[in-house]
């Protein structure tokens, strides 16, 4: 053994034996690492503004909504807070409630049905069920969404709750929730009853729930024509959308002599995912001709800008005193913001870290975060967090890392 290597192991040794000495890496607080493309011509919407409140579109409907799918910003609103009768759009709820029920294991698809008495007499738009059948939950709700039957969401809402009235005060419970303060439901399926009330805001908020946390739910909102009972009873979507317009992914008609003609029409298109809503329309063809109209408005002023998903590394961070030298920063969540298109502006997101990141560290920790700005506007912002636990490191782990290095330098 060299002179220069026994002075170096003899060092090592003297400073595990006395103390574990602190080792820290300087991690620059909120530095700046611009992701953003200096080549694309972008002009961000700040989260949750309203880009157009006034009737710039000429609509003939009573009240109506544009908003972008994922994060809920309004686009194009007229008189969204209109307290109106939503006719079966009531029913976005009812699904909702539904699809929470399947999601959560509290139902499966394959579950059997009955349907009563109650269920059987609702009148309206029905696929004529009887009390002596059962159907399974995926049937009946390829019945709701497609066909809009009355009989089964009271059916649904029964095999749920033990009654509508109890269904309904869910429906109420989960609206309360959301925040949409001009509703209060009365009944499951939508036929008029004082008090049956909702708004184009409200609505799309319901809308924008079911879609971004039940996504499934388009296996049924997409379906054209079908059949039930074996070919026996076929069904058309009331939505004509559905066929007519590209990317429609639903989502609900609704319609009564009161109500008039309303509509929740959502769609999707290069990643920028809409919900367009109609209330109180004067013919269901003008209900159809103004969804499309929103959609389109979106479309052809609006994209939506993916710069990363979902547990992506961002940055690779430096710990001290642990166990691993570093983590991995990922994404919390999808990583975009929404652009108005054909301004030469530019967006920049801004990576902000923790100084001295120390362990432990767990899993899912925030470390930090991506802000959206523009012009020194925030944005939006996205956190950083930690990959993976980092334990705090102890002399057990101290000297047996030290006594690798030891070795490695002998053998070297």
């Amino acid at each position: 053994m060299s002179q220069n290597k026994l002075f170096i192991s003899i060092c090592i040794i003297i400073i595990i034996i006395s103390c574990i000495v602190p080792y820290s890496f300087a991690i620059e607080e909120n530095s700046a690492y611009v992701w953003s493309n200096n080549s694309e011509s972008l002009n961000a919407i700040p989260t949750n503004s309203t880009v157009n409140e006034n009737d710039s579109l000429n609509l003939e409907s009573a009240s109506a909504i544009l908003i972008e799918q994922s994060t809920g910003q309004v686009l194009y609103s007229h008189n969204p807070h209109e307290q109106l009768r939503p006719a079966s759009v009531t029913k976005v709820m009812s699904i909702l409630l539904i699809m929470e029920a399947i999601d959560s294991g509290k139902i499966s698809l394959t579950d059997s049905v009955p349907c009563s008495e109650t269920a059987s007499s609702m009148g309206g738009s029905q696929i004529w069920l009887d009390p002596r059948e059962t159907l399974s939950v995926d049937e009946m709700l390829k019945a709701i969404c497609v066909a809009s039957a009355n009989d089964c969401v009271v059916a649904m809402a029964e095999y749920i709750a033990g009654s509508e009235d109890a269904f309904v005060q869910m429906m109420n419970d989960k609206a309360k929730q959301l925040g949409m303060n001009d509703t209060t439901f009365k009944n499951c399926h939508g036929l008029d009853e004082d008090g049956h009330v909702t708004s184009s805001y409200d609505i799309a908020q319901m809308s924008k729930e079911l879609l971004n946390n039940h996504p499934s739910i388009t296996n049924y909102t997409t379906i054209w024509t079908d059949s039930l009972r074996g070919g026996k009873s076929e069904l058309t979507n009331t939505n004509k959308l559905i066929k007519t317009f590209k990317g429609a992914t639903g989502l609900k008609t609704g319609s009564t002599s009161l109500a008039l003609y309303n509509l929740s029409a959502s769609a999707t298109r290069d990643d920028l995912s809409l919900i367009a809503v109609i209330m109180k329309a004067p013919s269901t063809k003008i209900r159809f001709e103004e969804a499309q109209k929103l959609l389109n408005y979106g479309f052809n002023n609006f994209s939506f800008k993916q710069f990363g998903k979902k547990g992506e590394t961002v940055k690779n961070i430096s710990v001290d005193k642990g166990n691993y030298n570093d983590v991995d920063a990922i994404l919390e969540n999808n990583l975009g913001t929404l652009i108005e298109k054909g301004k030469d502006k530019n967006i920049e997101q801004n990576l902000s870290l923790n100084e001295n990141i120390s362990a432990p560290i767990s899993a899912g920790q925030k470390l930090g975060e991506v802000v959206f700005t523009l012009d020194g506007e925030v944005l939006s912002t996205v956190n950083l967090i930690a990959k993976n636990d980092v334990d705090k490191i102890n002399l057990f782990t101290m000297s047996k890392k030290v006594i690798y290095k030891w070795v490695d330098l002998l053998r070297s």
